[in-house]
């Protein structure tokens, strides 16, 4: 899973950074309200971890413009602020979990487990790009026309609208969907892509999937 990590205190993202991927996630550190804000446009992300108080913007402001652009990544809050006020802020600005400096890091693990696992309750039942719609519940998709998806399929459409015209790589693909089928070959991910495609053609959707076999892949219109 990979996890974008806001934090100016550089000790302090040195140290996360390297509890979690000990963990096993894979992590982006950066070290602005800015710099999170424009790798959160570019990367697909199972769960985001802010600083409030950072320079050029601060986190607060940082996950206002996320929540703006319809992404509704995981997000939980670190702060040295523990008044109530700040709490509802954050919270009310999109955040989903909150954590107060200092904390114990097996605390801040279980939180990311836990995040990380409701990520599916965060995502709503009708995604839209362009002029498709995505029924995530009943795995429709729906322009001039409609048609159903396989299950992977839909799991794999969803992944890409919740992630539109950002690049992603073959290998994060294949790990979110077929996690559950190690054995899979990888060149699996292809096969898919080349599936929803002739599906979005089908009901003649101004959007596709561009990409190359073994490489990234980019939910994009036309």
């Amino acid at each position: 899973m990979k996890l974008l990590l806001a934090e100016d205190e550089k000790d302090l993202s040195r140290a996360l950074t390297a509890v979690l991927t000990h963990a096993g996630y894979e992590v982006d550190a950066v070290y602005d309200g800015e710099a999170a804000v424009d790798a959160a446009k570019s990367n697909a992300y199972d769960g985001m971890i802010f600083d409030i108080m950072m320079p050029k913007m601060n986190g607060l402001e940082a996950v206002r413009i996320i929540r703006a652009h319809s992404d509704t990544t995981p997000v939980m809050f670190l702060t040295a602020k523990a008044e109530v006020d700040d709490r509802i802020v954050g919270l009310d600005v999109g955040a989903d979990d909150y954590l107060t400096k200092p904390f114990a890091m097996g605390e801040l693990l279980a939180r990311v487990r836990s995040m990380t696992r409701r990520s599916t309750s965060y995502t709503p039942k009708k995604l839209n790009f362009g002029a498709v719609t995505l029924d995530t519940e009943h795995l429709e998709l729906t322009s001039e026309n409609s048609i159903r998806l396989a299950n992977k399929e839909g799991k794999l459409m969803e992944y890409l609208m919740l992630n539109t015209e950002k690049e992603i790589d073959t290998r994060e693909l294949f790990n979110h969907i077929w996690s559950d089928e190690p054995e899979t070959d990888i060149g699996i991910v292809f096969v898919y892509v080349s599936f929803l495609n002739n599906k979005l053609k089908s009901i003649n959707a101004d959007i596709e999937i561009t990409g190359i076999n073994g490489g990234t892949y980019k939910l994009r219109k036309i």
